[in-house]
This record gives C-alpha cells, sequence and structure tokens, in this order.
C-alpha cells in the first residue's frame, strides 16, 4: 500500500494544472480520520486502528504551494498478542506538517499530493489481561509522511476532502523497564472531512 500511494504521488505530481486557490488563501477543516497500522509491527504485539476528530489548515504560498498542518483529537489504539488476546491501549497524537502541491483538473475537482514530517507522541498506555498491573510505555517518534487527497467544490466557500497519508512511525515498547522491541506503526492514515475557505 506504501508503494502505491508514492506511485500515485508521483504520477500526480508530473501533472501540470493552475490551481483555483491564491497566494494567502486559508482552507480550515474538520472531519474523520482513520489510523490503520500495518500488520506485523512487532514480533510480540500488534496495535489496532484508531479513528478521531481531525482538525487541519492549510496555507496556500501561492496558486500551486501549500502548507498543510494536520492535528486531532487523541487516536485511542488497542494493543494486542499475536493469537489476539488484547493486553492493552495507548492514546497518541500524530501532528503532521507538509508541503503541498496543487493541481486543477476541473472547476470543482482539485488533487494534490504532498509530502512532511510527523511527530507521533504516545500517552496514557494501559495494560490489561495477561499483562495487567505491568507498566508498558512508548517511545515518541519523528518520521515522513507521504500524501495525497483531494478537494470537491461544493460551493465557492465550502469543499467536501478525502486524503490518504503513509506515515513512518516507529516506535521502542518498553514493559516494566524492559524494551521488547521497536514496533513499526507505519499507518495508512485516510479522511474525509469539510473544508471552508478563508
Amino acid at each position: 500500500m506504501k508503494r502505491t500511494l508514492i506511485a500515485l504521488t508521483a504520477a500526480l505530481a508530473l501533472c501540470g494544472a493552475a490551481s483555483a486557490h491564491e497566494a494567502g488563501t486559508w482552507i480550515g477543516r474538520v472531519g474523520i480520520t482513520n489510523v490503520d497500522p500495518k500488520s506485523n509491527n512487532n514480533p510480540i504485539v500488534d496495535a489496532d486502528a484508531g479513528a478521531a476528530l481531525n482538525l487541519n489548515a492549510v496555507y496556500f504560498l501561492n496558486q500551486n504551494w501549500a502548507i498543510d498542518v494536520l492535528a486531532a483529537i487523541p487516536f485511542n489504539h488497542d494493543i494486542v498478542l499475536k493469537d489476539g488476546t488484547r493486553v492493552g491501549e495507548t492514546d497518541q497524537l500524530p501532528p503532521t506538517v507538509s508541503l503541498q502541491y496543487h493541481f486543477a483538473s476541473s472547476e470543482r475537482f482539485y488533487p494534490y499530493v504532498g509530502l512532511g514530517i510527523n511527530f507521533t507522541t504516545f500517552f496514557s498506555e494501559e495494560t490489561a489481561g495477561p499483562l495487567e498491573g505491568s507498566d508498558l510505555s512508548l517511545d515518541n517518534s519523528f518520521g515522513l509522511s507521504a500524501q495525497i487527497g483531494a478537494d470537491w467544490k461544493l460551493n465557492e466557500r465550502w469543499f467536501l476532502n478525502v486524503d490518504a497519508r503513509w506515515m513512518d512511525i516507529d516506535t521502542e515498547a518498553r514493559l516494566n523497564g524492559d524494551s521488547i522491541g521497536d514496533v513499526e506503526i507505519d499507518p495508512l492514515v485516510y479522511g474525509i472531512s469539510f473544508g471552508y475557505k478563508f
């Protein structure tokens, strides 16, 4: 899936049409985002998907180039053993800043691609089942992010947005202070939202 996202990003980058947005334009978005970690991300445990409300702001530097900032309320993920037994949970926030290139293929459809930096912080780790009472901790993570998405113009101010991101999120898991290895979460992050143009 990561290869597919990168291939689509490269394909759109070869297109060259002007965006409908001008320098200084802001778009604010609110919607739902799902963080879906890759499978087999640790020899002992896996992290399940989690969804949350997202907040997103885009500032246009000119007609095509923009800065995108992704924020959200905390995502909650169950932590399970390889046999599916739930052994804990964690909350995380993955704020991401990206540089985007916006295209215009019609009067209402505006695709874009982006590359950026992600910082993920984990907190409120809890244990359950066979690990209940143990101390679980997950390190923070820095990594790259790739993005592809599109806006559909509903009227002069409102847009419907869909996008997908791949994020490089790796964390070291510790149980009672002892490392149980790196967890390569590397999720696909996809969402739908409504945007308002300022």
